[in-house]
This record gives structure tokens, C-alpha cells and sequence, in this order.
């Protein structure tokens, strides 16, 4: 006589791989991909925020965190839900171009130029970044770009655009290209006693700033906006457009903005929320 235990056993297995399978495939596909530049995930911020919007919403953030101008290409192929950088004007073209769905503030803090203490080029002080750069390049003191087509780097462009300066023609003398993030380029700068331009929440959270300090503040010209936006799925069908824009509801709204004032590094509030919905 057949046992029907094992059978039984059997069957009981099947129908808990049918039953509980397909609802373990669903959790662990509750995910987005954000494209998002270097600063924010450096400078700790996704570390510190993206926990409490998980644990809220059962959807896990990965970060792809890379130079804004590479962020938004890697968008517009359809290697991301959503967008998360600072580059306004390149920001709103992808949404013009159909690429994104819509483009809202989330935060913003400033960019800064660092040097070495005994500044050679004579800027420390100044509350004008154009003016301070032309002096840099006056002097041919040494100046490390990023030269990634990152936010950072369109900012800085733009600002030696304004000194008249064609920084091309000095490229591999005094102003060197690093092709890096921001940590990278600030090794460099430090290591050949350069200047460089900054996200200041980057070189808050940076460790070894060995005689650099910040020579150039203040600016309004040296604000620094980031902005998130929905991936279209129109364009790209396998974007998680319910998921990513829960995400963007929570940051923009009163917990993510509440959560990025929150942010702290030895005291000082490294981004300032400016959602508004």
C-alpha cells in the first residue's frame, strides 16, 4: 500500500510555492532607481532620509549617484524612475523634451570656492565669484574643475563664462579637468594646492581639507537649486511611475522636507527643503 504522507507533504509544498512565491516576487520588487548626483549621496543625506520613506512605505530606494549631466542621460534611457539633480535649465529641457513628467523643487543650499590658506591669487573674503575667478586666472593660480558635466561643473562654466576667461585654452596648465566627483576633484585641489569650486554640503562632510578653507561665499549667483522629477513612463514603459511618485510626494511634502532640514553634520544643516506643492 502507497503511504499518502509524502504526497501530501508534496502537495502542501506546491501549493505554498504557488501561494507564497508570487508575493515574495512582488515585495522584492517594491524598489525605484533614482538617478541622482554625487553631493547628495556623499554628503550622507540618502543614508540619513531614506530609511523613514522605506519603513512608511514598503518601497526601497537605490541610488545611482553620479555627475547631473550623466544622471540625466542615464534617465532619459530608461535607467531610473526618478531624477533628482541640480541643473535647472538642463532639468527643465528634459521635461520640454517629454523626457520627465514634471520638474518641482526639493531643497537647495550654495556653492563655495575653497583654496589653500595662503591664497596665492588674493580672493579670500570676496562675496564675488566672478571677480574671484578672474583673479585666479589672472595669477594662473591652479584651479581643479570637476570637468564631469555635472551640476557643479555647468555652474562653474557659467561663472568663467562671466570672468571672459576661455579656460580651454589653459587646460593641463593651471586649470586642471579631474573628470571626477566632487570628492575625487577635492582630493586633487588639495593635493596641488588648487582652488575649486563646491556644493558646500560636500566639503562639509569631507574629511581631509588639510589647510583648505573656504575663500569665497555669499554670492546669490552661487545658489544652488536641486529639483526631482518623474521619469516619464509614456517614454519608458518599466518606470515604476506609482511607486516613484510616491516617493516624490513623500520628499516634497511636510516628512521629507521636515527630514531634510533635519540633516545635520557637527551641527550644521548641510541642505535647506524649499518644496513647494
Amino acid at each position: 500500500m502507497i503511504n499518502p504522507r509524502p504526497l501530501l507533504v508534496f502537495a502542501a509544498m506546491l501549493a505554498i510555492h504557488f501561494i507564497v512565491g508570487p508575493a515574495v516576487s512582488v515585495a522584492q520588487d517594491r524598489f525605484i532607481i533614482v538617478q541622482s548626483t554625487t553631493s547628495t549621496e556623499n554628503s550622507g543625506l540618502f543614508d540619513t532620509i531614506l530609511p523613514a520613506f522605506t519603513d512608511k512605505s514598503g518601497i526601497e530606494v537605490r541610488v545611482v549617484a553620479v555627475g547631473t549631466g550623466q544622471a540625466i542621460k542615464n534617465a532619459q534611457n530608461g535607467d531610473g524612475d526618478v531624477l533628482l539633480v541640480h541643473a535647472r535649465p538642463a532639468e527643465e529641457k528634459f521635461v520640454a523634451d517629454g523626457w520627465g513628467v514634471e520638474r518641482l523643487d526639493v531643497m537647495y543650499n550654495d556653492f563655495v570656492v575653497v583654496g589653500p590658506e595662503d591664497d596665492p591669487a588674493g580672493v579670500g573674503g570676496s562675496r564675488d565669484a566672478v571677480a574671484a575667478l578672474r583673479k585666479i586666472g589672472e595669477s594662473k593660480a591652479p584651479f581643479a574643475s570637476r570637468g564631469d558635466d555635472s551640476g557643479t561643473h555647468k555652474a562653474e562654466l557659467q561663472l568663467w563664462k562671466e570672468t571672459g576667461i576661455d579656460v580651454g585654452s589653459a587646460s593641463g596648465e593651471w586649470y586642471r579637468e579631474t573628470g571626477s566627483g566632487m570628492g575625487a576633484t577635492l582630493n586633487t585641489a588639495i593635493g596641488m594646492g588648487a582652488y575649486a569650486l563646491t556644493d558646500r554640503a560636500t566639503w562639509i562632510s569631507y574629511g581631509n581639507k588639510a589647510g583648505h578653507k573656504v575663500l569665497v561665499e555669499g554670492d546669490p549667483k552661487l545658489f544652488n537649486q536641486y529639483g526631482v522629477i518623474l521619469v516619464n513612463p509614456d517614454r519608458h514603459p518599466n518606470v515604476k511611475a506609482e511607486e516613484g511618485q510616491a516617493f516624490i510626494d513623500w520628499l516634497t511634502g511636510p516628512e521629507g522636507q521636515a527630514a531634510i532640514a533635519g540633516f545635520k553634520i557637527d551641527g550644521q544643516q548641510l541642505f535647506f527643503p524649499n518644496a513647494r506643492r
